[in-house]
């Protein structure tokens, strides 16, 4: 187990086999039903789309409402690519496709839009977002309001693991490089990082590029995993939601994303039952999280797994004793 301790790499790489496995397991024994893999394919999603908010938002301090936008171009770009190329070629092609258009978007919005900043960049975001929107409601080959429906499923726990797994480990990887501490250092203080020789708008556009390839891939599972797509469900409150997992999460914590997103996907499946006042009890309990925890579940912490090794070498020592 001293070891072990001594590879974080090794406990990463176990732990995340573990989770596809007993996942898998669950789904395979129909413990996890239809219904609640739906409920996976959202948490999933909504965790992509919230950790790569908080790249923008948390770690690089630049308030963004325009994620749902960024989303929707993926989604739509996979979903025109999987309906003349129903195959899982055509799937990948389509999700990086997505995922690559959203980017290229997000750098030539970012590049202006990034010389502003605190409420006006969250405007100008908020307006990028509903004219990308309104492109999609006027198009011809996105069928406008009517949507894009029949799009093939391809998406399965195994894709939804992959891209989720590897989106949380790019990004924290991003975050304890050099390039995430200059990212950092633009949220803590832009006047002094710009002081020291640190390019502020190179690392905010670099950010918002990145943030804005992983809501396309997020955009393109989407797409097809729910079969119907239309820009009504890109909307406004689409960005919001994200936000607020971000904020009840932590800003600049990536666990305390994944953890408001598995949360709150919880409690909005336990509140079915209450179809009448289920949107009241879920704000009222957002409400009372945030008045005990102001700070967000992790705040800028993030849980590691030395706390699984110490259990271990405590285990371990007590049975040796024994």
């Amino acid at each position: 187990m001293g070891r072990l301790n001594e590879h974080p790499a090794i406990k990463k790489a176990i732990a995340l086999v573990l989770s596809y496995v007993i996942v898998q397991m669950l789904i395979s024994t129909n413990i996890i039903s239809d219904y609640l893999q739906v409920t996976l394919a959202t948490i999933c999603i909504n965790i992509i789309l919230a950790v790569s908010l908080n790249l923008i938002t948390g770690i690089t301090g630049q308030f963004s409402l325009g994620h749902a936008g960024f989303m929707s171009i993926g989604a739509y770009m996979c979903a025109l690519i999987v309906l003349r190329m129903p195959t899982i070629p055509g799937f990948l092609l389509g999700v990086f496709a997505g995922a690559a258009a959203a980017a290229l978007v997000g750098c030539v919005v970012g590049l202006p839009t990034l010389r502003l900043r605190g409420d006006y960049l969250a405007i100008a975001t908020l307006g990028m977002a509903e004219i990308i929107r309104v492109i999609f409601l006027n198009l011809e080959i996105t069928n406008g309001a009517a949507g894009l429906s029949g799009i093939p499923k391809f998406v399965n726990w195994f894709w939804l693991f992959v891209f989720t797994a590897g989106t949380i480990l790019v990004i924290s990887n991003f975050i304890r490089s050099s390039h995430g501490r200059a990212c950092i250092s633009v949220r803590e203080d832009e006047i002094a990082a710009d002081a020291m020789g640190i390019n502020t708008t190179k690392y905010k556009v670099m950010a918002f590029t990145f943030g804005a390839f992983c809501a396309g891939i997020a955009g393109a599972l989407y797409a097809t995993s729910f079969y119907f797509i239309e820009p009504g469900l890109f909307g406004f409150m689409k960005s919001i939601d994200v936000l607020v997992i971000v904020v009840l999460g932590g800003l600049g914590s990536i666990s305390g994303s994944v953890l408001a997103a598995v949360l709150l996907a919880v409690i909005s499946t336990l509140l079915q039952s209450f179809p009448e006042i289920r949107m009241v009890l879920y704000a009222l309990l957002l409400i009372i999280i945030m008045l005990f925890r102001p700070q967000g579940l992790m705040g800028s912490k993030e849980i590691s797994l030395n706390v699984f090794g110490k259990l271990g070498d405590l285990f371990a020592s007590r049975k040796r004793r024994v």
